[in-house]
């Protein structure tokens, strides 16, 4: 018998059993095999009241996907003290599992009743109901910090270890280590079965250790003597209990995730042994990169930690952290809690590190990052980027937005987000974070880590606000970047600053901006215009003229901005979404919203991509350059350029000067005396330049460089006018070897992630059909014989 199970929402918790008998199933107080949900969230609030009544919490379990269409198939709502991950947990089996049937209904096809801890102790908790969780993975928690270089302890926590943060601890110093002493344990007894791990020599296959917080302190030690530096690898869990069985320790250079790595396969793994002990069962001690023997570590030595937790209070349990990889990274904050106000509330924590936690199952190129207060241990800033992103941020990071659009009014996070724009002049995510305050040493923060997640390297321009503490983080960590004040806020101040002007001089003050075409010209009709209206003591006036750089147009077409509108407002990138995401969305909501925006914006490009090479422009003109940039360059970019390809005839040009190579050109408007330009053109490289600077500030020829060509029949653009980042070739991120001061580790992680990109295309489009599955595969095998792969 299938029972109807009505929504949370229609059902009031304290539901009286005269009304649960009175009625439908959806008020049931127990839960029983065969009870149907419209949804699985409705099967989610169902049980999650159904534990407020019985006085335990309930979170989301482990969900099962199709082999067919991926899609979710049977998900599990679990005791929260299910698993063994957090001291608080107890290994509780009770759960509910719901199956998605043919008809799109969910049905409950399994349960288990009975926990294994006390009922009702947490009665007066029951918050469950109002914040949902996102699926929770099973892969385990992994945080990390870099902290201060003069705590050079090293510390593991694990499961086995928390009962035993004792003086007592059995873990080797790192002092013993290098004296050579030997190690005595609890019950007195000398361990002889160790005399490498004290005297500084080396490990080896059948080295013991006590727990695996000895082992970290051995291995670590005998790292700084060879000369290498120590991250935490994979562990592994026990399927029994969910303990852990076994762990890696690697050296910092394993990986390509990173520009640092570079693959290194040395390794040490311990295995727990059921005396509780744990042994040394795989080693390898060779390093494919030059050693330095004796030098420690210059940003500090790390401290490890296993499970990191939420307090109630939004810190962490634990605040002696340190990097476990260079994909989880938290950072700590070296300025008092009482004075940086965090306005992200600590409810977010949880959800967004739940979240990350998910994501690195499946993406192995996920970064986030959190930034700790060193007193309080309390979070504070969060940021993330997917693999997706940091490849986008390899071709498109040469301009950025950094939208902090959330400050235009109340807020209930301060959401933030890095844009760029690919080759279809398209908005790209480069990265997400929640802002905790507004200070200088947020946005200090927040841009190194962004930079660290990009590979080091910065961008050209940057499109933020004008406000002191972003003026100066991106000073300090973009120092070449030309910032650019955003639209929107400038707009904003213009508003709140000329309202008592007359409307004569709003308009002259607007002509003034965005009519004059050089920095000469504008200064002269700026001080004209100061001076007609009598202004010199206006204090704004004043500033804003200070810093014109960052704002006026004829200041800013000398700096590249990727086509980013000069005199308009930029559309956050997630408010094109069906369902917007803002700095006012819901908690319940963020995640949700987050996804079918970021996966909308997404699929936008891949119809771009998709017409680009499918679909071909007419061309207008029989001039070749037409057919060498249709060729070349993505649909929307090609319309761009063909249209000042045809402009360029609607202009007359003259010569104006000729010395050798060198020449000079008048290109004007037919019709038009005040719509004039100067163009440059040295007939020995075919370079050119215009007063127009489009080229400088957009990446494409203009009108009157055309028009130049035109005349001295330039059948072809010369290559350096084509940039690689407008023509179709973007889209898979074909990597070249000819950009000077890029790195033989950029330039390897570049790679991995170009090919990771191609490849999960592969995957996309391959697993749609069966067909479509076998042409894939037989397309990676015949390649995969062209690269004579070997084991």
């Amino acid at each position: 018998m299938v029972t109807k199970a009505y929504p949370l929402r229609i059902l009031n918790h304290t539901t009286t059993d005269e009304h649960v008998n009175s009625g439908g199933g959806g008020g049931a107080a127990e839960p029983y095999v065969g009870l149907e949900f419209d949804t699985a969230e409705e099967a989610r609030e169902y049980y999650n009241a159904y534990a407020a009544r019985t006085g335990f919490k309930a979170r989301t379990g482990q969900l099962y996907r199709s082999r067919t269409d991926g899609t979710v198939s049977s998900r599990r709502f679990v005791c929260s003290k299910e698993g063994f991950q957090l001291n608080s947990r107890t290994g509780c089996t009770a759960f509910i599992r719901v199956q998605r049937r043919d008809t799109g209904k969910w049905v409950l096809d399994q349960i288990q009743k009975e926990h294994n801890h006390e009922l009702g102790c947490e009665a007066e908790e029951m918050t469950v109901a109002t914040t949902p969780r996102p699926v929770r993975a099973p892969a385990p928690t992994k945080l990390a910090a870099t902290v201060n270089q003069h705590r050079p302890k090293m510390k593991v926590v694990d499961e086995s270890d928390r009962e035993q943060r004792s003086s007592s601890s059995k873990s080797t110093s790192l002092k013993r280590f290098k004296s050579g002493e030997g190690e005595v344990s609890n019950d007195g007894h000398h361990n002889h079965h160790n005399p490498k791990a004290v005297s500084g020599s080396e490990p080896y296959a059948g080295l013991e250790f006590g727990s695996a917080n000895e082992a970290c302190q051995f291995y670590q030690a005998y790292a700084e003597v060879v000369g290498f530096r120590v991250r935490i690898g994979q562990l592994f869990r026990s399927k029994v209990d969910n303990s852990i069985t076994s762990r890696r320790f690697v050296c910092s250079r394993e990986g390509f995730q990173h520009p640092s790595r570079m693959g290194c396969g040395a390794y040490m793994r311990i295995k727990r042994q059921d005396s509780g002990g744990w042994i040394v069962d795989r080693l390898c001690k060779d390093h494919n990169h030059d050693l330095e023997p004796g030098k420690k570590n210059q940003d500090g030595v790390k401290k490890i930690t296993e499970d990191v937790m939420m307090t109630g209070g939004g810190g962490l349990d634990s605040v002696d952290l340190i990097e476990l990889n260079n994909s989880n990274h938290i950072k700590k904050a070296a300025t008092s809690s009482s004075s940086r106000e965090n306005r992200i509330g600590k409810e977010w924590y949880p959800l967004l590190l739940d979240y990350f936690q998910s994501k690195q199952t499946e993406d192995m190129g996920f970064f986030y990052a959190v930034e700790l207060d060193v007193h309080s241990g309390s979070c504070l800033s969060v940021f993330w980027a997917d693999s997706r992103a940091r490849f986008a941020c390899s071709q498109f990071g040469d301009a950025v937005v950094f939208d902090t659009s959330y400050r235009k009014g109340s807020y209930s996070v301060p959401f933030a987000t890095f844009v760029g724009f690919n080759h279809h002049r398209q908005p790209v995510l480069l990265g997400c974070a929640v802002v905790a305050d507004e200070s200088k040493e947020s946005f200090l923060w927040l841009f190194q880590t962004w930079l660290r997640a990009m590979s080091g390297r910065p961008p050209r321009s940057v499109v933020a606000d004008q406000d002191l503490p972003i003026k100066q983080a991106l000073s300090q960590v973009f120092p070449g970047a030309h910032h650019r004040y955003s639209a929107w806020q400038m707009r904003e101040r213009e508003r709140e600053n000329l309202r008592p002007f007359p409307s004569e001089f709003k308009y002259e003050y607007e002509k003034c901006i965005y009519q004059t075409q050089t920095v000469l010209e504008f200064d002269s009709v700026w001080n004209t215009l100061i001076n007609k209206y009598g202004l010199r003591d206006d204090v704004w006036l004043r500033e804003v003229y200070e810093q014109r750089e960052h704002w006026v147009p004829a200041y800013l077409r000398g700096s590249f901005f990727a086509g980013i509108p000069i005199n308009g407002a930029f559309e956050p990138f997630f408010s094109a979404s069906s369902s917007s995401l803002d700095a006012l969305t819901p908690l319940r909501e963020f995640i949700g919203r987050y996804e079918q925006g970021l996966e909308q914006r997404r699929e936008e490009e891949r119809k771009e991509d998709f017409n680009s090479y499918n679909l071909q422009p007419f061309l207008q003109t029989k001039e070749p350059v037409e057919e060498q940039c249709r060729r070349l360059y993505t649909l929307t970019v090609f319309r761009i350029f063909q249209n000042e390809l045809v402009q360029s005839y609607s202009y007359l040009c003259l010569k104006t000067y000729e010395e050798g190579a060198m020449s000079r050109f008048l290109v004007r408007k037919c019709g038009n005396e005040s719509e004039k330009h100067a163009v440059t053109f040295n007939a020995t490289n075919l370079n050119s330049s215009c007063s127009c600077q489009m080229f400088e500030h957009e990446g494409l020829l203009c009108r009157h460089v055309l028009k130049v060509f035109n005349l001295l029949e330039v059948k072809e653009l010369p290559s350096r006018y084509i940039l690689h980042r407008w023509t179709k070739n973007a889209e898979f991120g074909f990597v070249r070897d000819m950009e000077s001061g890029v790195s033989s580790q950029d330039l390897k992680a570049l790679m991995v992630w170009s090919l990771r990109e191609a490849a999960s295309k592969y995957i996309e489009f391959g697993t749609s059909s069966l067909e479509k599955y076998k042409l894939a595969y037989e397309i990676m095998r015949e390649g995969g014989k062209k690269l004579c792969w070997q084991r």
